[in-house]
């Protein structure tokens, strides 16, 4: 938290709509049904994959020239900078400015800033943008999608989780990260590992299949991470997290029972109060009979195929 605001523009595809949105509860404890959000929490745009940019407010006004003469009191002391204006697409009830207007409009700001333009390699970005009718300034960070590079890695499955809900879903186990403890124990390649683990997130894996963990090894050293991965059913965790993740087996080789999938629930609440599930089974009634109760849900799909995400306390 901090006495700052913030806004966030979000892009994303209609199948992932309600992922997106689980992800927004889980950052800033509530959602938005637009495209564009505010909130005095600071969230590293890079670490969703729907966030498109973060604008940190320096200044607000009811109108351009309004917010014109606000920015004439900064002075950057001769430090680069270049100004984006934000409205290149529709942001809640705006419509999107062209491309002509849109220069304008950073022509017009940038002039009024005390420093040296730069618009290869500013030292700072700042943004300009109108929302609901009222004009909002300050420096602009653009999300990097880091999720994009982690697509291709030397060992894959195809029924593994795809790494925008990979990241999507350890975002919403671990929202903030400082002083927590998390666990994939069904860790499998190690997708959900990789993504964690790039935002910072302290997250250890495990998985049975001795071959599977090799090649999650292999997965998180070929992207430059660090991570703990090891061999042994989920019955055999010995520490206690804060939460863990579990991206419940399926696939034409491992034919995992409605048993098996009970016990992998129960045996998780021995050493977690938080559980987040990714099944494409309907789990209720087996979360319940294992002492947990489901406080958030979505379904993210691909075309026909759908995943339920369960946050579970």
């Amino acid at each position: 938290m901090s006495n700052r605001e913030f806004i966030y523009t979000y892009s994303g595809h209609r199948d992932e709509y309600d992922l997106c949105r689980m992800e927004m509860r889980s950052f800033f404890g509530f959602d938005v049904l637009s495209n564009v959000l505010k909130s005095t929490i600071e969230i590293d745009p890079s670490r969703s994959p729907f966030m498109k940019e973060r604008l940190e407010v320096i200044y607000e006004g009811d109108s351009f020239e309004q917010i014109a003469d606000l920015v004439e009191q900064l002075d950057l002391d001769h430090a680069t900078f270049k100004v984006v204006c934000l409205n290149d697409s529709e942001l809640g009830s705006m419509k999107k400015v062209g491309h002509s207007k849109r220069r304008e409009i950073e022509r017009n700001i940038g002039l009024r800033i005390k420093g040296e333009p730069d618009l290869e390699q500013p030292e700072t970005v700042f943004g300009v943008v109108m929302i609901d009718n009222k004009w909002y300034f300050g420096k602009l960070e653009v999300s990097e999608p880091i999720w994009l590079h982690h697509q291709q890695k030397p060992h894959m499955y195809s029924t593994a989780l795809n790494t925008r809900v990979a990241r999507a879903v350890a975002n919403i186990a671990v929202p903030h990260p400082n002083g927590v403890r998390a666990i994939d124990p069904c860790c499998g390649i190690g997708t959900v590992l990789v993504e964690a683990l790039s935002m910072g997130i302290d997250i250890v894996g495990r998985d049975i299949n001795r071959r599977v963990v090799l090649g999650s090894r292999k997965n998180i050293a070929y992207f430059g991470l660090e991570g703990n991965v090891t061999t042994g059913p989920i019955s055999e965790v010995e520490d206690n997290y804060d939460v863990a993740i579990i991206d419940m087996p399926y696939n034409l080789f491992t034919h995992i029972t409605v048993e098996e999938q009970l016990d992998i629930v129960k045996q998780a609440r021995r050493f977690t109060k938080k559980i987040v599930i990714v099944t494409i089974d309907t789990m209720d009634h087996m979360v319940e009979e294992a002492g947990f109760e489901i406080i958030d849900r979505c379904e993210a799909r691909k075309g026909t195929f759908a995943r339920q995400v369960l946050v579970c306390k």
